[in-house]
């Protein structure tokens, strides 16, 4: 049976989304909000949640003020305390779903394999690993950056004979009291969890290998009366909501605008490393040599504390290899070891695997990307990859701000794409390649003066090139402006001799529409830019 014949025995749908993270159900819920109704979610795990399911060590939380890091829509005036822990974050996005009936639409334990582009029907073919294939007309891919773990390339670490775990995949059953514990990496999952296993651990080793700059998290419980306050007098939350984001997008003015002004959160950074650290050799070991901003700017009360601790050793010198019982160093100082947490991250560079997802032309993603780089039209759209949307796509990271700002106005660009396919019965859109490339030469001018790339340091912002294919440049202002409307003269559209259903329910005809003539297939006019 040749592939044309087995998908006519796939499920079909109008619209896929894959991911069921903040991303992923952000889109969800919009869509179901304006009406439409004729799509699915497509989850790899059990339950949704992305990033807040798969990260639960302990200590996890969110960076972000709780107010501003969630829904314009639903704003939760329950939240226990300034900076959410996981778990609280998990069950706001679970409440979501069930609030706006998105849960019927939710297919679990569905991870896809491949999707491939058919340039002759304008579907994607979608093959998850349990076999089943799905067709769509336009595929959203809201993985996230944050859902592949990066695992470092140590000489020997396959063959360690104890316990190794990642962060994101954290080993709650390992009882950590009193073990030699090795902990590689200190970024921001890190230095969430390191003071919890300092506290449990006989001995830690913490392999440095560039130390972060670190900011007092002016974090707190929420009073009963506060949270009163929230739920009943509703500018309250509002009002609250907006100075955070306001006070934060000044951050931008030293991350893009003058790198210089960056010295004012520096001196403060200082200040929090020499009230925590007393010890000056230990203190100087951890205090880095960068602009501040140049890799992520992390913000924790107990982190650099824990440091001082007499069972904690910070080693610098970076790692030989692993042995089948503990950690050789540079420093030829061999260093027994019951287990080693990785807390190295995630492949925020590579959000998608080789041989996952081919476009017109049967091209796979990742190869067009090793060509130009990691890029997209407004972090949504890939020139040859027809029906295909990003959120949270290339260059709509933040290193100031909440994401969650980002990912609404990605899901009210894609709304926009969705509303003109139905309305020109498009079989497909394409964004124009020309299109796309002054967009991303205009946005990697921007950031050549940023302080990710003038800050003297190596981050996973910037790819294996240098290049910084993953961060935002600028306001978020600036860029829910540039998303506000969908312009279908930055696309190559072809007509369709049906219509298709990414309608809403409204204007939805369950039936499909009469066929037109061939004679009627033609290129949509599209305009110059």
């Amino acid at each position: 049976m040749n592939a044309r014949a087995e998908n006519l025995n796939a499920e079909q749908t109008d619209v896929v989304i894959v991911g069921a993270g903040f991303a992923g159900l952000g889109m969800a819920i919009e869509m179901k909000r304006q009406g439409f109704t004729n799509f699915i979610v497509l989850e790899k795990a059990d339950d949704l949640g992305g990033t807040w399911r798969d990260n639960h060590y302990p200590g996890c939380a969110c960076d972000v003020p709780s107010h501003l890091y969630s829904y314009s829509f639903a704003q939760n005036p329950s939240w226990s305390k300034a900076y959410s822990p996981q778990p609280e974050i998990w069950e706001y996005l679970r409440k979501c779903a069930r609030d706006f009936d998105v849960m019927p639409h939710m297919r679990y334990n569905s991870e896809v394999v491949t999707s491939r582009y058919s340039d002759l029907t304008g579907l994607w073919t979608l093959t998850l690993t349990d076999g089943r294939i799905l067709t769509t007309r336009v595929l959203i891919n809201a993985r996230g950056p944050l859902a592949r773990p990066a695992y470092p390339n140590i000489k020997g670490l396959k063959n360690f004979k104890g316990e190794v775990f990642h962060s994101q995949n954290w080993n709650h059953d390992y009882d950590l009291k009193g073990k030699r514990v090795a902990v590689i990496g200190t970024g921001a999952s890190a230095i969430q969890f390191v003071p919890h296993v300092a506290e449990a651990a006989g001995k830690l080793d913490l392999y440095q290998r560039t130390p972060p700059w670190v900011m007092p998290k002016l974090d707190r419980a929420f009073l009963p009366t506060e949270q009163f306050m929230f739920k009943h007098i509703p500018f309250v939350q509002k009002g609250l909501r907006a100075a955070i984001y306001w006070l934060m997008e000044t951050q931008v003015l030293g991350f893009v605008v003058n790198p210089k002004l960056m010295k004012g959160l520096e001196f403060i950074s200082r200040r929090h490393f020499e009230k925590q650290i007393p010890d000056p050799v230990l203190r100087a070991k951890v205090t880095p040599n960068y602009t501040i901003g140049c890799k992520r700017v992390l913000y924790t009360n107990n982190y650099l504390p824990a440091l001082t601790r007499t069972n904690v050793n910070v080693l610098t010198e970076g790692i030989t290899e692993v042995r089948e019982n503990g950690v050789l160093g540079k420093d030829g100082v061999f260093r027994e070891a019951d287990c080693i947490i990785l807390g190295t991250g995630f492949m925020a560079t590579k959000p998608v695997e080789e041989g996952c997802i081919f476009g017109s032309g049967g091209k796979d993603l990742l190869d067009v990307w090793q060509e130009g780089g990691m890029q997209a039209y407004k972090g949504a759209a890939v020139s040859g990859f027809p029906n295909m949307f990003f959120i949270i796509g290339p260059n709509t990271g933040l290193g100031h701000s909440s994401i969650i700002f980002m990912i609404e106005s990605q899901v009210s660009y894609i709304i926009g794409a969705l509303r003109d396919m139905k309305k020109d019965k498009l079989k497909s859109m394409d964004v124009r390649s020309d299109v796309m490339t002054r967009y991303n030469e205009k946005l990697q001018e921007k950031i050549k003066g940023a302080v990710w790339t003038q800050g003297g340091c190596s981050s996973w912002y910037l790819d294996e090139q240098g290049r910084n294919t993953t961060l935002w440049p600028g306001f978020t202002w600036a860029f829910r402006l540039e998303t506000r409307k969908f312009d279908s003269s930055d696309y190559v559209c072809e007509s369709m001799d049906k219509s298709i259903n990414v309608s809403p329910a409204a204007n939805d005809n369950t039936a499909p529409a009469k066929p037109k003539s061939k004679s009627t297939r033609k290129k949509a006019t599209v305009k110059a830019v």
